[in-house]
């Protein structure tokens, strides 16, 4: 019969995660430990407390056992959550739905929990957060630049409309869109009219008409295209002095 007793090191950036007979039993903390190991059914598991991120295969059974303590943080997300997860004060990465654990012997680890089910993604620091890790697939980022008005739908109904600035929606959770309306001042190019004076003289007339969109909301849902409306209308007006 195999019967030894194993000495295993754990050192300060180091925790120990015990398994006898493929069953978890618990942490060892830094320092010398004597295990009975009958049969060859103990394993330990060095992990390093350095990397902020605990990453294992029976991460479920180590979570529910609750033997980390305060020395991890524990999260498991909900079908409709997402988290975004700062280490010693930078953005290290956003999370889908999942379970996970972070170690907080040798990092500041701050962990903040947002309702999906809002769909717009609103934060101070959406630019920084949009950019990192695992957010590109969770976040669809646009950007409204200066003079112009983002329209904010969800499942075909308006919600807001948003002022400049970098804005964000999460991704597979609601029919959702921000249509970017131009506020400035534009031209619409009017295609030559031919005229005939009250002398025979035909005069071929070019238009140009300067407009802005005063009501974004009106201009999208009123006309399909206002840019082409307001070209018929220019048009339909040169005709109409055309047969004065």
């Amino acid at each position: 019969m195999w019967f030894v007793l194993r000495r295993i090191k754990v050192r300060e950036h180091e925790r120990g995660l015990l398994f006898k007979d493929r069953e978890f039993k618990g942490v060892l903390r830094p320092g010398r430990h004597f295990v009975w190991d009958l049969l060859r059914k103990v394993r330990v598991d060095v992990v390093s407390v350095r990397d902020a991120w605990l990453n294992h295969a029976d991460l479920d059974v180590i979570a529910k056992s609750r033997a980390l303590g305060d020395e991890a943080k524990l999260l498991d997300l909900k079908d409709h959550e997402r988290a975004v997860v700062w280490v010693d004060g930078r953005v290290e990465a956003m999370l889908k739905p999942g379970l996970y654990a972070l170690w907080t012997i040798f990092h500041d680890v701050r962990v903040e929990v947002f309702e999906a089910r809002a769909v717009r993604f609103e934060h101070a620091d959406v630019v920084t957060i949009a950019q990192a890790k695992g957010a590109a697939a969770l976040l669809e980022a646009v950007t409204i630049e200066s003079g112009h008005a983002g329209l904010f739908f969800t499942d075909g109904v308006h919600r807001a409309t948003l002022g400049p600035g970098v804005h964000a929606l999460w991704k597979n959770v609601a029919k959702a869109r921000i249509l970017d309306v131009d506020l400035r001042e534009q031209v619409v190019d009017v295609a030559g009219q031919e005229i005939m004076t009250a002398d025979k003289v035909t005069l071929r007339l070019n238009a140009v008409v300067t407009f802005k969109v005063v009501d974004p909301l009106k201009a999208v849902t009123l006309v399909e295209d206002y840019r082409q409306a307001l070209y018929r209308e220019a048009a339909r007006a040169a005709w109409r002095h055309r047969h004065a």
